[in-house]
């Protein structure tokens, strides 16, 4: 990488140029760079750290890839996929139509790079039904789909000698006097010096694709790994609009190793107990669902509808979810147990819902770890590689934060459309509403950054030189905290996990108006004293306190726009309540609410939903059109 040097403020700051600059290193970022550079696009990738991020560490017991469907002989069509991504509201109907038209190609690509995802004897790529929806469109490699996707994209990008900065964190975004974004300001250990000693670097270029993941950081109970924490800020305080912020996915998560127990881990039917203060264990799923059989069926189902569904949460298998969360309300510890049985199958036997699937899985056995052995072996020794024994000791839960339906808001390029040349992609990017297929998450990293990558080959911008440009960046206020104070690294993080907290409380799957209202009080005040009062001289240190401000930041815009909504008349829907009440909302699923951070107050706008475009269809007018 070749390095021009910046004088400002009394500092000599690193300038790289590229065309274009990849921020992150999971499945979107990684592919967005490798497309990139094979559309002869000059680009660099800047990564806090290339095996951290969601991409790379987490998963489920067989984490899904959604696709058009590619075996048997039900009928499929990329209008019936994109018909099925737009039918869980607040989704943009030609995002919804891109999505389905270019996950066969994204999908075959990955085969191509050596991504192993199953094929039978005739070359089919099976599949199988995920919750929500109901074709067999799902795929998986087992439990670390995500993970080799990351490693073969990794593979493919080392191959392509594209430049990778790691161990840089990006604080902010640099913008032209036009208001647009022209790169980034990060910070590097790595370039410390006695002229630069926070070890400040500018990356100058004409776009920015920005795959930093989901708000992880925000949640204090997440499944997002703990090396993930948060970047949206950034783009929040540089002019970038969010969409759909409210509709975050929660559900019944494992805390001391962050994990999903999704799909085999529930199908098995473990038993739930929780543990007070003095040890005292209570068969509290018994008290919530007294009948045996429609407790053992709510377990089983949780397998295929994992997500938190405030239409599931008074009849159906939320109730677990519902169950779970009071004992963590009553100061009480929840496991789930593989090595006995809930007395309900010994004394009714099994549900005929759990009774067909493990009979034709040829998993019925004495416990449920007998079962998972049998079922999915792959999820046991995803445990054990990570030093838990499912054979040895129970699972504590939690309903956790897990995935961001919404987020940065972006049009049909995939560009936001309120901060010029800047490409949120992956989960950073709000593709999705309301509801969303299982694994199209995986899916949206491959073809939003695909897309991005295209966009910015075929509209090339000249790179707007900073070192002319008399600006301050985004990140100038945050740079104030690089000097002499008590904070240290202990500090730093207890205070983040005060925010999590926090979060937890007012903007997780419970939600009621005063405790956000109350929230974003809070928040505004912390954010308006954050940079006079938090100080340190050490770099690592000054990253953890970019971080929490960031999260602030971040917590502030997703607070402000849960309280958008519940003034705008929204109740219960996706995956939370609104005041504890099941009454599910009917007036909202047709409109997307787009929120704005502008000197330090948020702007709220409701619009409708775009419909799913009438594509051309006819052939010789698309070949005739072609270059």
């Amino acid at each position: 990488m070749d390095y021009t040097t910046l004088n400002r403020g009394g500092r000599s700051i690193p300038v790289i140029k590229a065309e274009a600059l990849v921020v992150g290193t999971g499945a979107a970022s990684l592919n967005a760079a490798h497309e990139l550079h094979r559309l002869g696009v000059d680009v660099i990738i800047v990564t806090e750290g290339i095996k951290m991020g969601t991409s790379r560490n987490t998963g489920s017991d067989k984490q899904t890839y959604y696709k058009l469907q590619l075996t048997g002989g039900d009928p499929d069509s990329v209008e019936a996929m994109a018909k099925s991504l737009f039918a869980g509201g607040s989704m943009q109907g030609d995002l919804a139509l891109m999505e389905a038209a270019n996950s066969a190609n994204a999908f075959f690509k990955l085969v191509s790079l050596g991504v192993p995802f199953p094929q039978n004897e005739y070359g089919e790529f099976v599949g199988y039904r995920t919750d929500h929806d109901m074709t067999r469109r799902a795929t998986s490699c087992g439990p670390l789909t995500s993970k080799y996707m990351t490693e073969c994209l990794e593979a493919a990008v080392e191959a392509s000698g594209i430049s990778i900065l790691d161990g840089a964190r990006v604080i902010g975004m640099l913008k032209s006097p036009e208001g647009a974004c022209v790169g980034a300001a990060a910070i590097s250990a790595d370039c410390v010096t006695e002229e630069n000693p926070m070890g400040l670097i500018y990356i100058n270029a004409g776009a920015v694709v920005y795959g930093v993941g989901g708000p992880s950081a925000i949640y204090a109970s997440s499944v997002y790994p703990q090396s993930q924490t948060c970047a949206h800020g950034a783009a929040f305080m540089a002019g970038a609009s969010g969409v759909n912020l409210t509709e975050s996915q929660y559900g019944i998560a494992s805390l001391d190793f962050r994990w999903n127990l999704s799909g085999s881990y529930q199908q098995v039917l473990p038993r739930y107990f929780s543990v007070d203060e003095n040890g005292t264990e209570y068969d509290f799923l018994a008290d919530a669902i007294p009948d045996g059989l429609d407790r053992l069926s709510a377990v089983f189902l949780k397998g295929y509808e994992w997500p938190f569904d405030p239409a599931r949460s008074s009849e159906g298998s939320s109730r677990v979810d519902m169950a779970v969360y009071g004992e963590k309300m009553r100061g009480r510890r929840v496991f789930m147990d593989f090595l006995s049985n809930d007395s309900a199958l010994d004394a009714v036997g099994y549900p005929e819902n759990a009774k067909e699937y493990l009979s034709q899985s040829d998993a019925i056995e004495a416990t449920p770890l007998d079962r998972l052995m049998k079922l999915n072996p792959k999820a046991y020794q995803l445990y054990l590689d990570h030093g838990i024994d499912l054979a040895k000791e129970p699972l504590e839960i939690g309903v956790c934060a897990q995935h961001n339906n919404g987020g940065l808001e972006c049009d049909a390029r995939y560009m936001s459309p309120t901060l010029a040349n800047f490409y949120p992609i992956g989960e950073a990017a709000g593709i999705f509403g309301v509801r969303r297929p299982g694994g199209s998450a995986l899916n949206s990293t491959q073809v939003s950054s695909m897309r991005a990558a295209r966009s910015i080959a075929e509209n090339r911008v000249q790179i707007y030189d900073i070192t002319a440009l008399p600006f301050d960046s985004c990140a100038e206020e945050m740079l104030s905290m690089f000097a002499p104070g008590n904070m240290s690294l202990c500090d730093i993080l207890e205070e983040r996990r005060r925010f999590g907290e926090r979060m937890d409380k007012a903007g997780a799957f419970i939600r009621r108006k005063d405790q956000v209202v109350e929230a974003i009080c809070d928040v505004k005040r912390e954010l308006d004293t954050f940079t006079e009062t938090h100080h340190t001289k050490d770099v690592r240190s000054f990253i953890e306190l970019c971080i929490n401000y960031d999260v602030l930041v971040t917590q502030y815009v997703y607070l402000s726009a849960i309280k958008a909504y519940i003034d705008h008349g929204g109740l219960s829907r996706g995956s939370y309540l609104i005041d504890g009440n099941a009454q599910l909302d009917t007036t909202h699923s047709g409109l997307v609410c787009r929120v704005k951070l502008s000197g330090g107050d948020i702007e709220a706008q409701w619009m409708p939903v775009r419909p799913i475009p009438e594509s051309e269809q006819w052939f010789e007018k698309v070949y005739n059109r072609q270059k």
